[in-house]
């Protein structure tokens, strides 16, 4: 069995990844490419440890291609996409100067967030298509790239609740049936410590009310708990993907 290193940042196998990166976005910082198309070390532990049983009694084993297929098996393709965020945003740019003054070297805290996060603990796959999964939860004006947002669209999909994302889901419905049910996707995913042990609660990782019109962090204090979860988050399922493999051993 091919081992998962954890600990490895996808930003380093990436090519220009922080070539001019604090040069983008008007000193935002963006990346040159991203790791969910150009990182082949990301590519291959999706395809690790994706390829195991499913809940329905099917076996998931992912081929490895290049863009625009990625990863395929049984006719679907999957693609690659970033759990966390940062919201280096021009809407977010005031709150993003707010925090950059509250430290001493805000690049380098930055760049400590994007390497920790930009590893496997990090990242998740769904079907990729037009207007994907990964599409419609960066452009919901009421999801905006936030993971706890997305998860509870999932859990209502799963109990045939209304969302900003239930036309977009329905139409991964083959996809989701994989896993039978919420419990079943989470499971799968390693995905546990966002979720409460009954698996009927989302945990929202800042206070704000579910698919507000407005679902930024709404200041300093605010950004940094948004951070720290984040954080947390990763560490934490990096240790189940960890254990995991172990027990493939």
């Amino acid at each position: 069995m091919v081992g998962i290193d954890t600990d490895f940042d996808f930003t380093t196998d990436t090519v220009d990844f922080w070539d001019g990166f604090w040069d983008r976005k008007d000193g935002l910082g963006y990346c040159g490419n991203d790791p969910d198309t150009h990182s082949a070390t990301l590519r291959r532990y999706h395809s690790i440890l994706w390829s195991r049983d499913l809940p329905n009694g099917q076996t998931m084993e992912l081929e490895e291609w290049y863009a625009p297929d990625y990863l395929k098996w049984n006719g679907m393709r999957f693609a690659s996409d970033s759990i966390t965020t940062g919201f280096r945003y021009q809407r977010c740019r005031p709150l993003i100067e707010q925090v950059a003054a509250s430290m001493d070297d805000y690049h380098g805290w930055m760049e400590s967030f994007i390497r920790r996060t930009y590893t496997i603990g990090g990242s998740i796959i769904f079907p990729k298509h037009v207007n994907s999964i990964n599409q419609c939860r960066g452009s919901n004006a009421r999801i905006r790239d936030r993971w706890d947002l997305t998860l509870e669209c999932i859990r209502r999909f799963y109990e045939g609740e209304e969302s900003p994302m239930i036309q977009c889901l329905e139409t991964d419905r083959d996809f989701f049936d994989l896993f039978i049910d919420f419990k079943g996707y989470v499971d799968f995913f390693l995905l546990q410590d966002c979720v409460s042990n009954d698996y009927r609660k989302v945990k929202f990782w800042i206070d704000t009310e579910p698919f507000d019109k407005d679902p930024f962090p709404k200041d300093v204090d605010q950004y940094m708990k948004w951070i720290g979860s984040n954080l947390d988050f990763v560490s934490r399922r990096n240790r189940r993907i960890a254990a995991l493999m172990g027990a493939r051993l």
